[in-house]
């Protein structure tokens, strides 16, 4: 499941990166520029922008201008984007990739991102404790029991973005 996901969050990434590579001047100083990519769309196209707080898979971590080369899974949780301006966008993003290039360059790419602001509080606890029901009742070591557990642990990671208490 996760597999198909990601080869296909993998795949616009290294063409657009591909198309990126002559065509790109280099950020102004202090900025980096920002690439944000889902299948059916793409949020931001080379915008230059302050910093970039990525959900790694090993941890949490911030990108800036002029930051190492890296390649790095991303777990379900937010992302945020601060502004040159000092504002922040937060986004809930359910995994992918965020690719650092030489020359202050980020590619993110994800199956799915929503707007921090977009979530519903009541729909995210609603949805996690009916997983929880789902997961306790499903035969242990079932495709049931595995998609129900996907399920617990992406309502958990969206209401910990929005900062309730998930148990």
């Amino acid at each position: 499941m996760f597999a198909q996901l990601a080869r296909r969050a993998v795949r616009p990434a290294a063409t657009a990166a591909a198309r990126r590579q002559f065509a790109d001047a280099a950020p102004a100083a202090g900025l980096m520029k920002l690439n944000f990519n889902l299948p059916q769309e793409t949020l931001y196209d080379a915008v230059n922008v302050k910093s970039v707080v990525v959900p790694g898979a090993t941890g949490e971590y911030e990108v800036t201008a002029d930051h190492v080369p890296i390649v790095a899974e991303m777990k379900a949780g937010m992302l945020t984007i601060n502004h040159e301006d000092g504002e922040e966008e937060k986004y809930f993003v359910a995994g992918g990739f965020s690719l650092t290039h030489e020359g202050s360059t980020t590619d993110i790419v994800c199956p799915e991102a929503v707007k921090l602001d977009d979530i519903d509080a009541a729909a995210v606890t609603k949805n996690f404790e009916a997983a929880k029901a789902k997961a306790a009742s499903a035969e242990a070591g079932s495709i049931e029991a595995a998609e129900a557990m996907i399920e617990v642990e992406t309502n958990k990671a969206m209401g910990n973005a929005l900062g309730l208490a998930m148990a």
